[in-house]
């Protein structure tokens, strides 16, 4: 095996990872529960982005209920933002599972 070879594909792959990753800093993902009534955005590289609270699910008697629809929205925006970091990451990687 070629040395020389083997060092210019790795380096063109850390090129390809470092493209990607910008990529995914711009790409959003948004969630939404309560039937769309709150919504979060996140970035495919982790950073929730926006939050938005229809003013109809807001009852200052019951803050936990609204809590627990925000965390929700959250977590499932953070999730889906990773899962298109992950499949982007394998088309760059070729499923090598080399992290980011």
């Amino acid at each position: 095996m070629n040395l020389q070879k083997l060092m210019k594909q790795a380096q063109a792959m850390q090129a390809s990872m470092a493209n990607a990753q910008a990529r995914l800093a711009e790409q959003q993902f948004t969630a939404e529960v309560a039937g769309g009534k709150i919504k979060a955005t996140a970035t495919g590289d982790g950073n929730i982005t926006a939050i938005t609270i229809d003013p109809s699910v807001i009852d200052p008697e019951d803050a936990e209920f609204l809590q627990g629809l925000v965390l929700q929205a959250v977590q499932d925006a953070l999730k889906g933002g990773k899962e298109l970091a992950e499949r982007e990451m394998r088309k760059v990687t070729g499923g090598l599972g080399i992290p980011m």
